[in-house]
């Protein structure tokens, strides 16, 4: 899902909003996931990015990625950046992200084309407002996808967001509403979500034309520091479910998504 793959870039911007960044920071990111998906013989992909702070308050990051999914395959590429000002008790990051590239579903071939900006606020280093606006356009799936959520940080450990997404000018036809905790300990960080509503299977990592459905998504995981090897590994677990009903080509059963992902990153420069 993309939530999962974008997972360590929108790490990094939580330490540009809270002034955590570091200046001069090069991190290698590699990603390998694999899925299995009800009527198909599931698939699984990868990807190979870097990530550099410019300084504390500006960030860029480019990769690769491609995945496979039943008899769909497709591969893009990413551009993603974001830039913090504000001192103290007030902050705001401006972030975007494109992703561009091109699949073939069947033997049909379709562009593969995201683009995304966003603009957060965080305050008193606890409370964070963030909207976004993303246009997807994937095969004959189209639209506008504005986004709105809050987070709030409790204390060190304990973080809570909640978001609420709902498209137009196209066929996206979402409504999505998701939640998350993080739990940060002292050597493992936890993290626990999920969403639900109705939403074109796409917009979820689901390579497919149907129309919107109601689904149900959790996922779980955990983060890993490992400073001897000047890195972090993340592992994560996620469970999507698709439901079925009468479309224009006949009946479409239920589906359930079961997806395993593991990303690396190492640090090339700079200090943590």
């Amino acid at each position: 899902m993309r939530r999962v793959k974008s997972a360590m870039f929108m790490l990094t911007v939580g330490g540009l909003l809270s002034g955590g960044a570091f200046a001069s920071d090069d991190r290698i990111a590699v990603s390998g996931d694999g899925a299995s998906l009800t009527g198909t013989d599931g698939g699984f992909g990868g990807s190979l990015g870097w990530l550099h702070n410019f300084d504390p308050d500006t960030l860029l990051g480019i990769a690769g990625e491609h995945q496979k999914l039943g008899p769909s395959q497709w591969s893009f590429g990413s551009l993603t950046g974001a830039m913090t000002n504000g001192e103290g008790d007030q902050r705001y990051t401006v972030s975007g992200e494109v992703h561009e590239g091109a699949g073939v579903d069947t033997h049909k071939h379709f562009n593969y084309a995201i683009e995304a900006v966003g603009l957060t606020g965080t305050y008193y280093h606890r409370l964070s407002a963030q909207l976004e606006d993303k246009q997807i356009n994937v095969e004959t799936t189209h639209g506008n996808l504005p986004k709105a959520g809050l987070s709030y940080l409790w204390n060190p450990h304990f973080q809570s967001q909640i978001s609420y997404s709902y498209s137009f000018g196209g066929n996206l036809g979402t409504r999505l509403t998701a939640a998350r905790i993080d739990i940060f300990g002292k050597h493992v960080n936890f993290l626990t979500g999920g969403a639900w509503g109705t939403a074109s299977p796409i917009v979820l990592g689901v390579q497919t034309i149907l129309p919107p459905r109601q689904t149900k998504e959790g996922y779980v995981g955990l983060a890993i520091p490992v400073p001897s090897l000047r890195s972090e590994v993340t592992l994560i677990g996620d469970y999507l479910f698709i439901k079925g009903g009468v479309i224009s080509a006949g009946v479409v059963p239920d589906s359930t998504k079961w997806t395993g992902t593991l990303n690396w990153v190492f640090h090339v420069g700079g200090k943590k």
